[in-house]
């Protein structure tokens, strides 16, 4: 399964329906929480979401409303007796604060603090970047491996079926077929959060061709001098980044509760500016699954000055090229070991 579940949405303050900052993405047998603001453990309580399911929790920054509600998030997963290691991220200078977070959780747990200090990757498969906002802070952006989709009538015309394929597959040729010869590249899912950043580098890096884009849009465009001010982004600048970096969906968060529960009139402010890009203006419990895997151009041909970036995969219910598709490898994230605390 690959799917986020939005488990708070406001900024600063929550309102009435909105909860502080949480979002948790399965993974395949991986769970990743991001930013698990004030209230996020009740939150999974209301969302059908388990505490065991997380691996991972990825703190992009330490302001209390993305960071706050981490003991209580480790307290239950203490209570709830999960064995498994699992892995905090966060940015090394604020180590003080999360050591501090972690003190005061229930003990129990198998925590593995994985602080980090620039560009590049912390887990096999995932990354981060610099973002630009008052303190420092670091987006997100998970990769699956590229694979391959095999096509019957070239595996028909060479003879090959059955058990013959998965030899094929893994061997990458048989009697003289190359897994090419009969299959076309196949990328992999990408996904980026990208949170409390005013528009920089970084934040364009994250979004690159991802398949699911989650920004903040903290601020309206009637307000650009607020989000300059305090280093955020406007729906309308949130748009841009994901047209720029051809995102297949952009979801909005983060919003200021200036703007009270109804988010429309950014999510318009997005679309706007996003060009093909879906745009969903998220709500707190709402679950959004990871769009189609996107397939490369048959043909290869490309806009002039336009990257050779993957098409979207073909809506269910129609032709494919006759492609079937194959399972690619589960991303096998075996960390190095870091520090082991026992809080």
């Amino acid at each position: 399964m690959r799917e986020l579940t939005i488990l708070g949405t406001a900024s600063q303050v929550p309102t009435r329906t909105r909860n502080h900052n949480g979002y948790l993405l399965r993974w395949d047998g991986e769970g990743f929480l991001f930013d698990p603001g004030e209230g996020t453990q009740r939150q999974m309580i209301h969302a059908g979401v388990t505490a065991s399911q997380i691996t991972h929790i990825c703190l992009t920054h330490v302001h209390g409303d993305h960071c706050f509600g981490l003991p209580g998030v480790l307290s239950r997963m203490a209570l709830d007796a999960v064995a498994h290691p699992v892995h905090l991220h966060y940015p090394a200078s604020g180590e003080d604060v999360v050591r501090a977070l972690v003190s005061v959780s229930s003990p129990g747990i198998d925590l593995r603090l994985r602080p980090h200090g620039g560009s590049g990757a912390v887990a096999e498969g995932l990354d981060v970047r610099p973002l630009k906002h008052r303190i420092e802070t670091y987006g997100y952006r998970l990769v699956e491996p590229d694979g391959r989709t095999l096509l019957p009538e070239r595996l028909a015309a060479a003879g090959i079926s059955g058990p013959s394929i998965g030899r094929l597959q893994h061997d990458g040729s048989l009697a003289g077929v190359r897994l090419d010869d009969v299959s076309i590249p196949r990328p992999g899912q990408r996904f980026a959060f990208v949170m409390d950043t005013a528009p920089c580098q970084g934040a364009e890096e994250l979004a690159d061709g991802v398949d699911l884009l989650v920004a903040e849009s903290t601020f309206s465009d009637d307000d650009a001098g607020l989000a300059r001010q305090y280093r955020h982004l406007t729906a309308g600048q949130a748009g841009e980044l994901a047209a720029r970096a051809g995102a297949g969906t952009l979801v909005l968060t983060h919003f200021s509760s200036r703007y009270g529960d109804d988010a429309a009139a950014l999510a318009l402010q997005a679309r706007a500016r996003a060009a093909d890009t879906d745009v969903i203006a998220a709500q707190d419990l709402q679950r959004v699954p990871l769009p189609q895997r996107r397939r490369w151009p048959r043909l290869g041909v490309t806009a002039p000055g336009r990257s050779a970036a993957p098409e979207r995969s073909t809506p269910p219910g129609q032709a494919s090229h006759r492609a079937t598709e194959v399972t690619g490898e589960l991303i096998n994230r075996r960390t190095s070991d870091g520090d082991r605390v026992k809080p």
